[in-house]
């Protein structure tokens, strides 16, 4: 008899202007769980300018998807992108005969008022939705939930929700079991208070000139969930970010398959200062950053020109340890590279400052280790204007 389990057909549109950490953490965590995640363009082209100017390529224009069947049709919100994702008379189809055939459908976001709420789909339905879009839901009962599961609808309020609605959608298609599988090796907040937050050592003020410059090089397998927040929520807070491939093109194909672009090459950039340089982790990503030249040359330029330099899950032991950039330094990772970390002082530490250094664990921990950054670039207001409109649970 065949045991082997069917893998779900998932469908998650993506449109200009969508927010990129809501689909990027859905379509990451699905196909984490084992799903078949289609990314489906809305407009003319595979290529999407998302609201926070990353670049995806999606698998398909959602026209190809017409007439398919999908054990869950999920859409990001973001504005426009919700707007677009609304005007795809396509989707909507796809979507309304996801919700008359009784097979889940989901919105997180804008999303769930924009789109599902404007083709009839939230009718006698509790939902919940981004807290300014919250005044405008026919039922608004459950407005103030993170996640709210009603039959086969599923909705939530933002990119600070978005694990725990994609890790609820991971559930329905799949079990408990596969859950913890997938949960475990994010590095999601635990909840129980054994846990480290954010540790600092040698506080110190960090130097930038005006608007900060940011360098987030990306390689083939570099984690696409740890990119994305990272470029979105710096972006979000006014920092000036440049994304650089260290391939011999700006598009890469990160660990879970996503599709991104970056802006430029590394190659072409390498002479530039950067007030920070911040590495995403992911494997073989980090191996493949570890292997630049470039990378590894403006990494030793940005520690002896005292600028701050970072790196978060694989990168700091496969990168920073590897070249001996950690020497002095207090730092942490995810827990499956922390046995190669020469000072275990720290390993716990979700996000770890030493002086002109910060390094975080993963995927779960990206927000915090973002914000990190921002309170220590910007201020705490702004980093707590951020933790607030991003509806991230404190």
């Amino acid at each position: 008899m065949d045991t082997t389990e069917k893998s779900k057909k998932v469908l998650v549109p993506v449109a200009n202007g969508t927010e990129e950490m809501e689909a990027v953490i859905l379509i990451d965590v699905l196909r984490r769980a084992g799903a078949n995640v289609t990314v489906a363009s809305v407009e003319e082209q595979h290529r999407v300018v998302a609201a926070n100017g990353v670049v995806i390529v999606a698998d398909a224009l959602v026209s190809e998807c017409e007439g398919q069947e999908f054990d869950l049709v999920a859409l990001p919100g973001g504005m426009p992108g919700s707007e677009r994702l609304r005007d795809s008379k396509t989707l909507q189809q796809i979507t309304q005969k996801q919700a008359e055939s009784c097979q889940p459908y989901a919105a997180i976001c804008a999303a769930p008022v924009v789109a599902l709420q404007s083709w009839g789909l939230l009718k006698g339905l509790h939902a919940t939705c981004h807290p300014s879009f919250a005044d405008q839901l026919e039922s608004a009962e459950t407005a103030g939930s993170r996640v709210v599961k009603d039959n086969g609808l599923t909705t939530s309020q933002g990119p600070g929700s978005a694990f725990e609605f994609a890790l609820s959608l991971t559930q329905q298609l799949y079990d408990h079991e596969k859950l913890a599988l997938v949960r475990g090796p994010m590095v999601l907040p635990s909840n129980d208070g054994k846990e480290s937050g954010k540790i600092l050592f040698n506080e110190q003020k960090w130097p930038s000139n005006g608007v900060p410059h940011v360098l987030v090089p990306v390689a083939n397998g570099s984690e696409e969930m740890e990119v994305v927040i990272i470029v979105d929520i710096l972006r979000r807070a006014g920092a000036m970010v440049v994304v650089a491939s260290v391939e011999e093109e700006t598009t890469i194909v990160a660990s879970r398959k996503v599709k991104l672009v970056a802006d430029q090459l590394l190659s072409d950039i390498h002479e530039t200062k950067f007030d920070l340089i911040l590495l995403p982790g992911g494997m073989p990503g980090a191996e493949r950053l570890q292997k630049s030249e470039t990378l590894l040359n403006m990494l030793k330029d940005q520690v002896e020109g005292k600028r701050v330099h970072g790196a978060i899950c694989a990168a700091p032991a496969v990168v920073l340890q590897s070249h001996d950039l950690l020497q002095g330094k207090k730092a942490t990772c995810h827990p499956g590279f922390t046995d190669k970390l020469k000072d275990q002082t720290a390993v716990e530490g979700r996000v770890v400052i030493d002086g002109l250094l910060v390094t975080s664990r993963g995927p779960g921990t990206a927000m915090e280790f973002a914000l990190a950054i921002v309170e220590k670039l910007f201020g705490i207001k702004k980093a707590k204007e951020l933790v607030s409109h991003l509806v991230i649970d404190e």
